[in-house]
């Protein structure tokens, strides 16, 4: 080996090994059916109960590089998505640890690097016959919640418009009391033969959105990004669909394309209550059994759906939902309420007593509500010196002065209600309440936008700027009521409801009676709200379940078991090193097996984590079972896809991982996932070049990387 080499193996990859070490402890959180932990503040001596690797990650000691890396990147998908962090974490420990594999077998850095990424590319594209339009996702929740059995009994008839249906494509109705097969494939020893079964099949399902790419001329190969795989996507040049007891005679109107997005599910142009419903059930599929979220969910779907109807308003408006975290009632106590929600201490509820039926006019603060305050960008006057005999006396006068003179403005143009975005000086606080004002800081942006949209109120940053067009009314607040219509008074802090006509704001009441829990609720509620957001704006999802994961295990093994093409002979004759020409084949080899062996582990640490399996032994031998029927079959996602309709995927007796009844089906986001496996790789494959040069110098590494890349080519 070429001394480089082996100064970079021979030498440990510290940054690797702490990637590896961080995402060990993260495994428990990994799929539908989690783990919590314990997080205790040694400060404090509070716990807090912790299930997403947001919050693990924010209470480790990540002083190290690789460390701050990591929580960069998972910081950067949970602002993008709120979802997909725990499979970042884990994807970076196992990739880390697969790359340390393959240093154990002297593979180079360049090859590595180059090898990994194409992989990744090429399984990004192959997944996207796993993806389903929103269209053709509505048009199956609602099938198989209203009617479950609607295709059961209708029979197979031969002529032009029997075409294959696609909600059965994804829903088959499970019949464990006959043994008889779904769909019957036989051999097929004509190539024209499957061809013409592919345009036959292929109109159908061109409206159904990327599902027809399950089904493509036997000519028409994938483009692979690495050489030599010329990758089918349909197993129709060796097998062709013969029968089905599930054909229909529906016709091609049926799958007509309506390309939905957030508007489309929620627009006042249908009073089917049908697609409030299947956005329900999408939002329940989205979230993986996290039932009380679910419920909040589709209790919100419900009312935005009640005032799309009235108003004419179309979107999924995640801006409009805010939350209120109340500590001591029940769980059960959990509810949608409209308008805005807070909480205020019991002084602030003795004003609120005297404002009940009566409308208010408010303000609005983009700002803190504080003497030294000052806006971004303010500059002090230059030249300007403040020379003070007394300053204490002074300043204490000055505070004064503040304070009377906001005061009787907010007196003089008879606000009420003052809504603050930021924080609110106390003594101020104490002498608004003692004149009958409510004041509450900490307000959103997206709750001032609001309220100011549907009053025309304008938002001001000094109080000296407030004149009569800013100032709002009609508000109207009272002490919220629970479910049983009793208000409550939690001691410390009291829950209020502040509503204004027309106010589109719903707030998510969470309740818990243990205090380390209400992150962990919160967490959920939201991260259930964006995945069914992000759905609907990418307008379309994952089968959900493993199946991504399964194919992309399949995929890159079968890229690593083909033979490496080079790129030219005249590369090859070239070569410096003959142990360089003769090992590519081996490097390619080997770095995607480590590749998908990141997969591999995915899918077994779900499995154990859902019960699915007992060990890890257990679960790879059902994942390797499924690996080899999927080859056996000829097409992989056509596989997979059946046996996700049939509820047979990655389990060891039956039912997909968060598969809680008949019909049940699970969907994942399709760019938050992909995302979060590049951010992973990214990362991984960082602090592998950041250790390498490190390890033999920038230029070193450098020429290294450049010597092997110009003498062939891995893919």
């Amino acid at each position: 080996l070429p001394m480089a080499f082996r100064d970079v193996n021979a030498r440990r990859h510290i940054g690797l090994q702490q990637l590896s070490s961080f995402a060990l402890a993260g495994r428990t959180l990994l799929g539908p059916m989690k783990s919590c932990k314990f997080i205790v503040d040694e400060s404090t001596n509070q716990s807090t109960l912790i299930c997403s690797a947001v919050r693990l990650i924010e209470s480790l000691d990540l002083t190290s590089a690789a460390g701050q890396l990591l929580n960069e990147a998972i910081q950067a998908q949970n602002k993008d998505f709120k979802t997909g962090m725990s499979t970042l974490l884990f994807l970076v420990g196992a990739w880390s640890n697969a790359v340390l594999e393959c240093f154990q077998q002297n593979v180079p850095v360049s090859a590595i690097v180059s090898v990994m990424s194409e992989g990744l590319n090429s399984c990004c594209e192959r997944v996207q016959c796993l993806q389903i339009s929103m269209h053709g996702v509505n048009k199956e929740l609602c099938s198989s919640s209203v009617r479950p059995n609607a295709f059961k009994s209708k029979p197979f008839q031969t002529g032009h418009d029997n075409l294959l249906n696609p909600e059965i494509l994804l829903y088959f109705q499970k019949d464990t009391s006959t043994p008889e097969e779904v769909i019957s494939i036989n051999s097929c020893s004509h190539q024209e033969d499957d061809c013409n079964s592919n345009k036959s099949l292929v109109s159908p399902l061109a409206g159904f959105g990327s599902i027809a790419s399950l089904v493509k001329p036997a000519g028409d190969k994938s483009a692979s990004l690495i050489s030599g795989s010329d990758v089918t996507t349909s197993s129709c040049n060796k097998r062709k669909l013969t029968h089905s007891r599930y054909f229909s005679t529906l016709g091609k109107s049926h799958f007509s394309s309506q390309q939905g997005n957030s508007q489309g599910y929620l627009s006042g142009r249908s009073a089917d209550p049908c697609e409030c419903c299947c956005l329900g059930h999408l939002a329940m599929a989205l979230s993986h059994g996290n039932q009380t979220s679910t419920k909040l969910l589709q209790s919100l779907v419900a009312y935005q759906q009640e005032r799309a109807e009235c108003s004419g308003s179309s979107q999924f408006g995640i801006a409009e939902i805010v939350t209120c975290c109340l500590l001591g009632l029940p769980e059960s106590y959990s509810c949608v309420s409209p308008g805005f929600v807070t909480l205020v201490s019991p002084e602030q509820a003795t004003v609120i007593k005297y404002f009940e039926d009566k409308p208010l006019r408010f303000l609005l603060m983009d700002g803190d509500l504080t003497e030294q305050y000052r806006h971004l960008g303010f500059n002090r006057p230059c030249n300007v010196r403040t020379i003070l005999e007394h300053p204490g006396l002074q300043e204490g006068r000055a505070v004064d002065l503040w304070l009377s003179s906001m005061l009787d403005i907010l007196i003089s143009f008879e606000v009420n209600l003052v809504l603050v975005k930021g924080n609110v000086c106390e003594n101020l606080m104490e002498g608004c309440i003692a004149n009958g004002i409510l004041v509450i800081g900490s307000v959103t942006r997206d709750v001032l936008r609001a309220f100011g949209e549907v009053t025309s109120a304008q938002p001001v940053t000094y109080l000296t700027q407030l004149n009569a067009s800013c100032v709002g009314s009609g508000a109207r607040v009272e002490l919220w009521k629970a479910c049983d219509g009793r208000a409550m008074d939690l001691g410390e802090l009291v829950p209020v409801k502040i509503e204004v006509q027309g106010i589109p704001l719903l707030t998510a009441v969470l309740t818990t009676t243990v205090a380390s829990k209400m992150q962990l609720i919160e967490d959920q509620f939201w991260t259930s709200v964006y995945r069914l957001h992000h759905a609907l704006n990418d307008d379309k999802v994952f089968l959900g379940g493993g199946a991504v994961e399964l194919l992309c295990l399949s995929h890159i093994q079968m890229l690593a078991e083909q033979p490496l093409q080079p790129a030219n002979k005249n590369a090859v004759k070239e070569f410096h090193n003959p142990w360089l020409a003769a090992s590519a084949t081996e490097y390619k080899s080997v770095v995607l097996q480590a590749l998908a062996s990141g997969w591999k582990q995915y899918l077994s640490v779900v499995m154990c984590n859902t019960a699915k399996a007992a060990s890890e032994l257990e679960a790879c031998t059902s994942i390797d079972h499924h690996l080899k029927k999927a080859a056996d079959c000829g097409s992989p996602s056509a596989y997979i896809l059946k046996e996700f309709s049939r509820g047979d995927l990655l389990s060891t007796d039956s039912g997909p991982f968060a598969d809680h009844g008949e019909g049940f089906k699970v969907y994942d986001n399709v760019t938050a996932k992909t995302e979060a496996w590049r951010r992973a790789l990214d990362l991984v494959l960082l602090v592998l070049q950041t250790d390498a040069e490190i390890i033999t110098g920038p230029k070193r590494n450098q020429l290294l990387n450049s010597h092997v890349s110009s003498e062939f080519m891995f893919l």
